[in-house]
Order: C-alpha cells, then sequence, then structure tokens
C-alpha cells in the first residue's frame, strides 16, 4: 500500500514541475480523500513540496524560466505570511472547524483561479514578448504574502496562487510564472513546514515515498512545457483548477471516490496530450532533418 505513494508523489510532481504550483495543491485534496485529517494533510503536503520545488527548481534554472529579484521578494513576503497563517490553522483545529473550513477555502480558491485560466487561457498571444517585466514592489509583496498564507493554512506551495496572480498582475509570461512561482515556493514551504513539524505528528515513511517519486517526476514536467504554447498552458491549468475544486466539493457530500475518479481523469488526460505533443514534436524535427 505505501509503495502507490511513490507512484502519485511522481504523478504530482509531473504535475508540478509543468505548472508551477508546487504539486501541494493536488496533493492535500487528495490525501483528504483517502481519510488524512486536515493537519496532517498540510503537513505531509508542505514536507513533499519541499522536494518537488527543488527538483523543480533545477529544471527551469535551465530552461532559463525564473526572474530571481522578483522570486526572492514573493518568496520572503510569502515566509512572513507563513507565520500568521499556522496560529490561524491551529486556532480552526481546536474549535472543530477545519474539516469543513479547510475544504471550503479550497473551492473559493481553485474557483476564482479556475475562471482567471480560462479568460488568461482565451488571449491571443500574438502580444507575448520574453522580456523581463518591471512589476511595482507593492504587487510583488501582495502576492507573495497572499500565496504564503494560502501556503500555510492549506498545506499548498503558493504556486497555484502566484502563477495566476503573476500572470494576471504581474505581465509574467506563463512558462516565467512557473519558474519564478517555484523559486519563492521553495523558501515558503520549508518555513512552513518547520512550523508545523514542531507540533504535528506525520508519517515520514508516507512522505519519503511522496519525495522519491516527485524527484524523478518534476523533472520532466519543466521539460514538458517546451511542447506546448503558453496559451494552451494556461488553459490546462484551468482545467485542473476545476477537477480538483470538483473534487473538493464532492467530499463535502462524502462522495470521495467520485472525486478521486474525476481527478484521474484529468491526470489521464493531462499525460495522453502530453505524449502526444512529444510524438508530434519529434515527428517534425525528423522530417526537417
Amino acid at each position: 500500500m505505501l509503495i502507490l505513494f511513490f507512484f502519485l508523489g511522481g504523478i504530482i510532481s509531473v504535475l508540478s514541475g509543468f505548472f508551477g504550483v508546487g504539486g501541494g495543491f493536488i496533493l492535500t485534496p487528495i490525501l483528504l480523500l483517502i481519510g488524512f485529517s486536515p493537519l496532517e494533510a498540510i503537513t505531509t503536503s508542505l514536507f513533499f513540496t519541499i522536494g518537488t520545488s527543488i527538483s523543480g527548481i533545477t529544471a527551469h534554472i535551465k530552461l532559463k524560466n525564473i526572474y530571481y529579484k522578483e522570486g526572492l521578494i514573493l518568496g520572503l513576503s510569502g515566509v512572513v505570511a507563513t507565520q500568521f497563517a499556522r496560529p490561524f490553522v491551529l486556532f480552526l483545529e481546536k474549535k472543530g472547524w477545519d474539516e469543513i473550513a479547510v475544504p471550503i477555502f479550497y473551492i473559493i480558491l481553485l474557483s476564482y483561479f479556475a475562471l482567471k485560466m480560462f479568460k488568461q487561457g482565451k488571449k491571443t498571444t500574438a502580444a507575448e514578448q520574453d522580456g523581463a517585466p518591471s512589476p511595482a514592489l507593492y504587487k510583488l509583496v501582495l502576492i507573495g504574502f497572499v500565496g504564503g498564507f494560502v501556503s500555510t493554512t492549506l498545506g499548498v506551495g503558493g504556486g497555484f496562487i502566484m502563477v495566476p496572480l503573476s500572470i494576471a498582475f504581474l505581465g509574467f509570461l506563463p512558462k516565467k510564472a512557473v519558474g519564478t512561482s517555484l523559486f519563492a515556493v521553495m523558501m515558503i514551504v520549508t518555513v512552513g513546514f518547520i512550523s508545523y513539524a514542531m507540533t504535528i505528528s506525520i508519517d515520514y515513511r508516507v512522505g519519503l515515498l511522496l519525495i522519491a517519486g516527485g524527484l524523478i517526476g518534476s523533472q520532466f514536467g519543466a521539460k514538458l512545457t517546451v511542447y506546448f504554447e503558453n496559451k494552451e498552458i494556461s488553459t490546462l491549468l484551468a482545467v485542473l483548477y476545476t477537477a480538483t475544486l470538483t473534487s473538493v466539493l464532492l467530499k463535502l457530500f462524502d462522495l470521495s471516490v467520485v472525486g478521486l475518479v474525476l481527478l484521474s481523469i484529468f491526470i489521464t488526460y493531462f499525460f495522453v496530450r502530453a505524449i502526444t505533443k512529444y510524438r508530434v514534436k519529434k515527428k517534425e524535427l525528423r522530417q526537417a532533418s
């Protein structure tokens, strides 16, 4: 049974490296769906995200997808936010509200960002440029703080907040938003995990198996971005948000199995699509040569 977490970590980390979302925002709902308590799911997801972020960053450095100065500001702002989020989550647990509040937070945020990414995916790519943007400092600080607070509250990397906000409000291209987000996420999740690990007990065997699978998968995920247009990445991210929020909503109605099936359908579609893109690209290169 435990070995399944290795494969789960690999699958999630491919999505993490591709979308720059840290993996936690997919893993936490799945752990909730299979019976983990909210605090166990949050802490385990943060532990997992540390490993996948480091691995994913390595690939994005090679692809030159990281704005280091902007990523540092996002990350440091997020680290500050983690110190406000942890007491908030512990308060929810003490009141017995965490089982309902955490899924509801997911649903609200995922609904908003799914809509954002669907709109982004419909935009034309004619005006896209690869020049480095110069966003206002207050925007970087605010987005980093929001990402860090959500990261520690929900056990996610914060990337699923920062990627769409970086695209919409900072002017980053999706691929640059992905790489820069992972750079910031690494700082945020490390501090967030340490904060929880001092008081919350988790099964580290599960966490290490997830990370072991993740160290392999995230490298492939980052490389897959080469075969997709920015517009398609935005659309796929929107679909992933929609599938995840629907699965969390189903959990509230004791339909966890249906939620897991829904996520499985999206994941299957993504991998089929990626393999198809890869084969088409290889065929074009052979014909060109």
